[in-house]
């Protein structure tokens, strides 16, 4: 599983053919019907620590459009609530095999 934190980690040539795949999105979202099949029967998990509607509905609206499986997850009904820390609800989330993980949280990295 590769981790993305920041772009320093990527080539130039890796920003690049993130940036023309982006591209190639923009006259997607201006059809009728938005969603291609590029993550079908894959999962994606969006676990939220601080409050967000613009960054959580952005990442569910895009899982959804590749064609994934979008679980949104928010910290209030996670384990967390009852003292289970980031790297524990990592972990557990990770057992359970998703492709993707995506996490919001105040810790930097």
């Amino acid at each position: 599983m590769k981790h993305l934190l920041t772009i320093r980690e990527l080539s130039a040539d890796q920003i690049t053919h993130l940036l023309d795949t982006a591209d190639s999105f923009r006259d997607i979202s201006k059809r009728e019907i938005k969603k291609v099949p590029a993550l079908r029967g894959r999962t994606v998990i969006n676990l939220f620590f601080e409050p967000s509607t613009r960054t959580r509905t952005s990442f569910e609206i895009a899982a959804k459009r590749l064609s994934a499986d979008a679980v949104n997850i928010s910290v209030s009904t996670s384990s967390v609530s009852k003292g289970e820390t980031l790297l524990d609800t990592a972990r557990n989330l990770e057992a359970m095999a998703p492709d993707c993980i995506v996490i919001r949280h105040s810790s930097a990295g």
